[in-house]
């Protein structure tokens, strides 16, 4: 079961090992925030707190990785499974600027089939 909890915005580190996610509203759209390792075992949290928030079929659904320390493999394919399950019907943002985010998803050629964003205000503000 995926905690859903609001997260304060800081940046501080997530304890080692601790994994969030967070669920918050922002006019129309859904910003679900993730915080920790995205890997082989929390990667399935991810795509179902996505589908989730997809279900509502919001017009924007945002993935805040700013608060990831790590997103390997698992976390990658969660993210397109995230973009494919969206359809037209929601755009998907992903906020990702960091080294431990950003690079994996440069390093992939990733970049040309997400949406991406160096903040949540910027995913929120794209038109």
């Amino acid at each position: 079961m995926t905690e859903h909890t609001h997260l304060e915005s800081s940046a501080t580190a997530v304890p080692f090992g601790e994994f969030r996610i967070a669920r918050t509203e922002q006019g129309d759209a859904v910003v679900v925030e993730v915080a920790g390792d995205v890997d082989t075992t929390t990667a399935p949290a991810l795509v179902q707190a996505a589908d989730e928030a997809l279900a509502e079929q919001p017009p924007v659904l945002v993935v805040d990785l700013s608060r990831v320390e790590f997103l390997a493999s698992p976390g990658l394919t969660a993210l397109l499974t995230i973009h494919r399950n969206a359809g037209t019907a929601t755009a998907v943002r992903i906020v990702a600027s960091g080294r431990a985010t950003l690079r994996p998803i440069q390093l992939t050629g990733l970049e040309e089939s997400l949406s991406l964003f160096p903040t949540r205000e910027a995913a929120l503000g794209a038109s």
